[in-house]
């Protein structure tokens, strides 16, 4: 019979390359991830790594264990959340992936008031990006990913449970000494001769494609992840940027103003969980919170 923990030991192996690498992420030793790899064979019936020198790959069979695990865990963890959650959320975790504009912003509120409601739940937090973020989500390693998207993109979460939060529209930022600072609304088209500072890859494609919709491309001459350093290069003087609210929200700007941008840049931030993970008490309460949050 194959074990669970032998599966993640083998998906540990496959991915960081080495029984040694694999044993500092489970923070054991690495005799032990050889003995439970030797177990897991033993159980397939099969041989599931090769090993040559220093290197070590996965056989067919390999592959096709691992391809299967991270549903086999996904559906195991679920089943363990449940039974764990049916004496009335006594007992719980949930893993948490969020985008860092939204960690800032919904996450404190909504895990505040899970706490209060169901203090023996215990939520982690990890911040990413989307789509690394979703990817974590379908590959087990959390249980639900914080995430967003412009416009609708077919398909793309049809395997998952989506639940929509809100819809958060871009902003415009330009120095407190620039010549639209005191405007109420400006055309983006108007930014056409400016300096850039570009925030995520997903904001950067869509501020290209914004403004190359409106007969321009956008001179780049900063990007950046970090929502605190876009707003100090905008407040320097040194470009404009348009930034999510949520973001503005977290971060005080200074030296900069904030200006309405059209047409809308609008992203949907919503929540996204498993089928199998959304019917676990404390993932339900963790997104009943965030929708919470959310409405505030």
């Amino acid at each position: 019979m194959i074990e669970a923990r032998h599966l993640r030991v083998l998906r540990a192996v496959s991915t960081t390359g080495s029984f040694s690498a694999a044993a500092r992420e489970l923070g054991c030793t690495q005799p032990a991830v050889s003995q439970q790899m030797k177990a897991l064979e033993s159980s397939a019936g099969t041989t599931l790594l090769i090993r040559t020198g220093r290197e070590m790959r996965l056989t067919q069979a390999g592959e096709a264990l691992v391809r299967h695990a991270s549903g086999i865990l996904a559906g195991l963890t679920a089943a363990e959340e449940e039974v764990a959650a049916i004496a009335g959320l006594r007992a719980g975790r949930v893993r948490l992936v969020s985008f860092p504009s939204g960690s800032s912003t919904l996450v404190p509120g909504a895990l505040a008031a899970l706490r209060a409601e169901h203090p023996g739940t215990r939520v982690s937090l990890v911040e990413a990006e989307p789509p690394r973020s979703v990817d974590l989500l379908r590959g087990g390693d959390c249980d639900i990913a914080l995430a967003f998207r412009y416009g609708a993109s077919g398909g793309e979460w049809d395997d998952l449970v989506v639940r929509p939060l809100l819809t958060d529209r871009l902003i415009g930022l330009v120095p407190e000494g620039h010549r639209l600072a005191d405007a109420s609304s400006v055309g983006i088209e108007e930014l056409a001769d400016e300096p850039w500072i570009a925030g995520c890859p997903r904001c950067r494609r869509q501020l290209v494609e914004v403004c190359e919709e409106a007969g321009f491309t956008p001179r780049i001459d900063f990007a950046t992840d970090d929502y605190p350093a876009v707003m100090g290069l905008v407040g320097a003087g040194l470009g404009v940027a348009v930034l999510p609210e949520l973001a503005v929200e977290s971060v005080r700007p200074k030296g900069a103003r904030t200006v309405s941008v059209e047409p809308a840049i609008e992203r949907e931030i919503v929540a996204l969980t498993l089928p199998d993970l959304a019917r676990v008490p404390a993932v339900a309460a963790t997104l009943d919170q965030l929708a919470r949050a959310a409405a505030r």
